[in-house]
């Protein structure tokens, strides 16, 4: 910043002196905001390389399920197994699998993951306690009550 060191005499140059103030300040903004812009298109830079680079791959929506319709709901366990699933399959199970059978696991998974969710696991789990749970016995239809009959009159 130059320091000026003029001495303002009247009212005429007060103004002037506001005015040219007023127009420096509007070219250090623009100067400063076109600074800030080409400083953020070399942040945003690496970015967009790699967003070129994968433009180039078909896009996977991870919230379709088995059905194809999308699933915006996902749960904690339709994430954790569209995560877990693939790595079971490629690293434990597939190991010595080539690229496109990797590939073709890693979409059949995704869309078993897609179809699994937490609501029926529930389900199934409680099929099967139902199954596995002895049926309670039914209340004995012979014991007498000594309650007030429901055709009484009571006033």
């Amino acid at each position: 910043m130059i320091a000026n060191n003029r001495s303002i005499r009247n009212v005429e140059e007060l103004r002037a002196e506001i005015a040219r103030l007023k127009l420096l300040q509007k070219e250090q903004e623009s100067y400063l905001s076109d600074q800030f812009i080409l400083l953020q298109n070399k942040v945003e830079s690496p970015i967009r390389f790699v967003n070129n680079l994968t433009s180039w791959f078909p896009k996977i929506n991870h919230n379709v399920n088995a059905f194809g319709t999308t699933d915006s709901n996902a749960d904690w366990l339709t994430n954790s197994l569209r995560v877990g699933l693939p790595f079971l399959f490629n690293k434990v199970l597939f190991r010595k699998a080539g690229f496109i059978k990797k590939a073709l696991l890693l979409i059949a998974t995704q869309k078993m993951a897609g179809g699994i969710n937490q609501d029926k696991i529930t389900k199934i789990i409680d099929k099967l306690t139902d199954i596995i749970r002895p049926k309670t016995k039914k209340a004995n239809k012979g014991t007498k009550d000594y309650g007030i009959p429901p055709d009484s009159e009571t006033y």
